[in-house]
């Protein structure tokens, strides 16, 4: 379960004070999934970064299945982060210089799974996103869905018990979009992984159990 209490999140510019998130109050059930919708700017993914520990509040709390995690040294966030989070951006930071194989075995490396077992859990994922026929190739040599594919495996290669996702299908065409939605719907039914989907696709929203809208700093539901 993770929920949010009072959460905060203000930013400094020119000594202006900018607050982005508000005395945030929400709680996401475990295997649930929530979109995060509103305009540019109104702090969609900034909430998205401090759920996934990318980022720290200002004020506030995160508590993930009951443990207030920002009360954690930074080493240990990155442990729990990397073995219990998976990460779904718009723009998906694969490395052009290896594979598809290698990139989905990265965090595992990172999680000091020995090389044979990250390949084989690599090559079981990048089958069930279908992209068994690609393993070798590289980004470059990939589509962008099929990049996207890629990172979702990635993100799923140590199990997570939460997905996070920031406009997953933001720079693709409205086809390969849909199968990048199904597959997170899958995931989310079948594994029963918390999803949160930052996006201002509607179609994807609806289709999730959960719906918020962001404005002004604070959670609305969204109409």
């Amino acid at each position: 379960m993770i929920v949010l209490e009072n959460l905060s999140k203000t930013f400094f510019k020119d000594k202006n004070k900018i607050e982005v998130l508000r005395g945030l109050n929400l709680k996401i059930e475990k295997g649930r999934s929530l979109a995060v919708l509103g305009a540019s700017g109104a702090g969609k993914s900034t909430l998205v970064h401090i759920m996934g520990m990318l980022d720290h509040p200002t004020d506030g709390h995160l508590f993930i299945d009951g443990m207030d995690v920002f009360k954690w040294g930074e080493k240990k966030v990155s442990a729990f982060r990397n073995s219990n989070i998976g990460f779904v951006f718009q723009f998906n930071n694969l490395l052009p210089e290896f594979n598809a194989l290698e990139n989905t075995m990265i965090p595992a490396l990172i999680g000091r799974i020995p090389q044979k077992e990250a390949a084989e859990k690599a090559c079981k994922l990048l089958k069930e996103v279908g992209l068994e026929h690609r393993i070798e190739h590289k980004p470059g040599e990939l589509s962008g869905g099929e990049q996207q594919r890629v990172a979702i495996a990635r993100a799923l290669i140590m199990e997570p018990e939460i997905l996070l996702v920031d406009e997953p299908t933001g720079n693709l065409d409205t086809e390969t979009g849909k199968k990048i939605e199904d597959i997170l719907i899958q995931l989310n039914d079948e594994k029963r992984i918390t999803l949160v989907a930052v996006t201002h696709n509607e179609l994807l929203a609806e289709r999730m159990s959960e719906r918020i809208e962001l404005r002004d700093g604070k959670i609305y539901e969204y109409q």
